[in-house]
C-alpha cells in the first residue's frame, strides 16, 4: 500500500537476506518507522510488544522469527525451543502456531546445511500467499459491495456507508489486508464507499492504524466511539458491517478484538449484513465452539487505565504522551478478544469466495 507517495508492506526481507524489516506500529499515527530484526529474540518482542499485530501478519513474522533461529543455530534443539518462544508471545491468533508448524515441518527433515535456505524460503512463501490471500478476499469482498450498492435505494451518488472494528487492513497482514480489502478495491474500482471507523478502546487500532490507513488511500471515513455502532445501524447509516478474525472454529464461530459480538448483536437486531474476512490460515479446524475451547488473551491493565496521544504545544510541538484515565486505585480487566457465534455471521469472505457460516461450507477451505 502506499505512504507518502511510496508502496509500503509491513514486514520484508532486508537486502543481507539474513535481517527483516517491519513498521513498528507502535508509533502510528504520529511517526512513521521501520525496525530491524536480527534475532529470533527481536521477532519474539516485536511480536509481544505488538510492534507488528494482526493475525496473518503475526504469523508471517513469527515464520521470519523462526528462520532468523534457524540461520544462528540449525539444530533440532535449536528450532524446538525457538518456535515454542515464539508461539507463547500471543496466544490467541491462530495463524502463529500455524505458520511456525508450517516453517518447521519444513525444515525439521532436512540435513542442517539445507536448513537455512528452506527456512528463507518458506518465510517468504508464506508472505506472498498471504498477500495472494488477502487481494482475494479483496475481490470477493468487492463483489458484495457491489451488490449492496446496487440495490440500495440511496442511488449510485451516495456512498455505502461498511462499519468497522479494530484493523484488519494491510497493516495486519503484509498488505492489502482482510475486512479493508474489499474497502480497497471498491474504491479503487470508482465505488463510492464510506468507512465508519470504530476507534477500538482500549489499544485505539481502529482510531490510530485503520484511520490512518484510510487517510493514505484516500478513502472517506469517520472515526467513531465504539458505542456508536449501534446507534448508527438504528438511524439506516450503516450498509454492511465487515470484520476480521483472529481465529475461527470449524463450525463458524469468530473471535476478533473486544466489542466485535456488541457489533453482531446490534447488526442481527437492525438487519445489518455482517461479514467476516476469513483466511484460511486463521481457520483451527481442531475447535468446534469458540466460547470454551478459544484462549482469550488477558492484556495489561495499562491499556485501560491509560491512552496515548499526541500533545501540541502552544509553540507546535509535537510530544507522545501516556494519560491516565481513572483514579490510580481503580483496578481494570483487559480481555483482547471475544467470541461472535456463527448464528451472527452473514457469510464469510474468504479466498476461495463466499462461503455459509457453518462447517460444511468452511470445508470447502481444508
Amino acid at each position: 500500500m502506499i505512504i507518502n507517495g511510496k508502496d509500503w508492506r509491513t514486514i520484508w526481507l532486508r537486502e543481507d537476506g539474513v535481517s527483516v524489516g517491519v513498521i513498528d506500529q507502535t508509533k502510528l499515527p504520529y511517526e512513521f518507522k521501520t525496525c530491524v530484526l536480527r534475532s529470533s529474540e527481536d521477532a519474539a518482542k516485536a511480536i509481544k510488544y505488538m510492534i507488528v499485530r494482526g493475525a496473518p501478519l503475526i504469523g508471517v513474522t513469527g515464520a521470519y522469527g523462526l528462520m532468523l533461529a534457524i540461520q544462528k543455530d540449525s539444530s533440532d534443539t535449536s528450532i524446538i525451543y525457538a518456535k515454542k518462544h515464539l508461539e507463547s508471545t500471543r496466544p490467541t491468533a491462530i495463524n502463529l502456531s500455524w505458520a511456525l508448524e508450517r516453517v518447521s515441518k519444513k525444515v525439521l527433515p532436512l540435513p542442517q546445511t539445507q536448513r537455512r535456505d528452506a527456512a528463507r524460503e518458506e518465510a517468504a512463501l508464506i508472505a506472498q500467499e498471504d498477500i495472494s490471500v488477502c487481494e482475494s478476499i479483496g475481490g470477493y469482498g468487492l463483489q458484495i459491495l457491489k451488490d449492496i450498492s446496487e440495490r440500495s435505494s440511496k442511488g449510485t451518488q451516495e456512498p455505502i456507508n461498511i462499519l468497522t472494528h479494530c484493523n484488519a487492513g494491510w497493516l495486519a497482514t503484509v498488505d492489502w489486508g482482510t475486512a479493508l480489502a474489499p474497502i480497497y478495491k471498491a474504491h479503487r474500482s470508482g465505488l463510492k464507499v464510506h468507512v465508519w471507523v470504530d476507534e477500538t478502546r482500549p489499544r485505539n487500532q481502529g482510531a490510530a492504524l485503520t484511520a490512518f490507513e484510510l487517510a493514505c488511500e484516500g478513502i472517506s471515513h469517520t472515526v467513531i466511539v465504539d458505542n456508536a455502532g449501534g446507534y448508527l445501524m438504528q438511524m439506516g447509516k450503516v450498509d454492511a458491517v465487515i470484520v476480521g478474525t483472529d481465529r475461527t472454529t470449524r463450525a463458524g464461530d469468530v473471535c476478533n478484538k473486544i466489542g466485535t459480538y456488541l457489533k453482531a448483536l446490534a447488526a442481527k437486531d437492525n438487519s445489518v449484513p455482517f461479514y467476516v474476512a476469513l483466511p484460511k490460515s486463521t481457520l483451527d479446524w481442531t475447535l468446534i465452539d469458540g466460547i470454551t475451547d478459544i484462549p482469550i488473551e488477558i492484556r495489561s491493565e495499562k491499556e485501560v487505565s491509560n491512552i496515548r496521544g499526541q500533545l501540541i504545544q502552544e509553540d507546535k510541538k509535537k510530544e507522545i504522551v501516556d494519560v491516565s484515565l481513572f483514579p490510580l486505585s481503580s483496578r481494570a480487566f483487559n480481555p483482547a478478544f471475544d467470541v461472535t457465534q456463527s448464528r451472527l455471521i452473514t457469510a464469510f469472505i474468504t479466498e476461495i469466495g463466499i462461503l455459509e457460516p457453518n462447517e460444511n461450507s468452511l470445508r470447502r477451505l481444508s
